[in-house]
């Protein structure tokens, strides 16, 4: 059994308790307009081409055995259904402008890596947590890893959308010890605006998680024009209390991943939008804690 992986990233500790490995999973159903990692939304391999590093030699379109890549005015294009993987065209990039995104790995190559660091684990209180794009993308193959994890006794987290059907979602995140529950917006026609698809199949799964026991933590990315206003904030509140949830993670709106829009050729919706801190949302945070949430930036 394999997945597309497109990262997988040691010693964070942003995404649940202690010291963490986090393994991204390719692929995601929905697309936020604000999106950090648009590397993650397509299933398939992708390349990176970043234009200020490129010499435009062409060594990366003669070396290409499969015609998968070609230039339009000096513009990388890159076919993903020709590409099989032999990363020709990067090796012979002088300038070391391409990066290849996306890479099929079994779950014995993730568990490889994942326990080399078992001790910072356990000293930390820390584990793994399987993220994206969307892991419920995937679901075979991130049953197939929490079962893995739990077998070598890790604690386990999953990062999610909530954006898939119920069997799926409830056969991947019953194995799970905690989930982080990323929740875009509270009103379902908004929700759809932003992501391009509405929250009610989200909302749905959060409660039945909720529901079950699981701990959950709602993380909520603040993005200026779409969900910061106070109002907003009352919102999502209102919508938590029902479900139940009491902790809540608030993510500021940033632009790390700005630069990968135009490496993959994609358009970027707030590319002029500027980027929130800590005192831009004092009240918005207030409203939270307020309102009895355990919440946290």
């Amino acid at each position: 059994m394999k997945a597309t992986i497109f990262n997988i990233q040691k010693f964070s500790i942003h995404d649940g308790p202690g010291i963490r490995t986090v393994v991204f999973f390719k692929g995601c159903p929905l697309r936020c307009k604000w999106c950090s990692n648009p590397e993650s939304q397509m299933p398939h391999t992708q390349i990176l081409w970043n234009r200020e590093k490129c010499l435009h030699c062409g060594l990366c379109e003669t070396s290409c055995p499969t015609n998968s890549i070609s230039f339009e005015n000096n513009i990388f294009h890159f076919k993903y259904s020709r590409c099989t993987g032999c990363m020709a065209c990067i090796s012979q990039c002088p300038g070391k402008a391409l990066e290849y995104v996306g890479k099929q790995i079994t779950v014995e190559e993730v568990m490889k890596e994942v326990m080399k660091d078992k001790d910072f684990y356990e000293e930390s209180g820390g584990g793994v947590t399987l993220s994206g794009g969307e892991v419920l993308s995937q679901p075979e193959f991130a049953a197939a890893l929490l079962k893995e994890c739990k077998k070598n006794g890790l604690h386990t987290a999953l990062e999610t959308t909530g954006y898939a059907p119920f069997q799926t979602f409830q056969a991947v995140t019953g194995l799970a010890d905690l989930l982080l529950f990323d929740m875009k917006h509270y009103d379902k026609e908004k929700h759809r605006e932003y992501t391009s698809a509405s929250n009610e199949q989200i909302t749905d799964n959060m409660k039945t998680a909720v529901s079950s026991g699981k701990p959950v933590i709602a993380r909520i990315p603040v993005i200026p024009g779409a969900n910061n206003s106070l109002k907003d904030a009352r919102g999502f509140c209102g919508l938590l209390h029902d479900i139940g949830v009491r902790e809540v993670n608030l993510l500021p709106f940033h632009q790390f991943g700005e630069s990968k829009y135009t490496q993959l050729g994609m358009k970027y919706e707030m590319k002029d939008v500027k980027a929130l801190h800590w005192e831009d949302l004092r009240e918005f945070f207030q409203v939270f804690a307020d309102s009895g949430f355990d919440v946290k930036m």
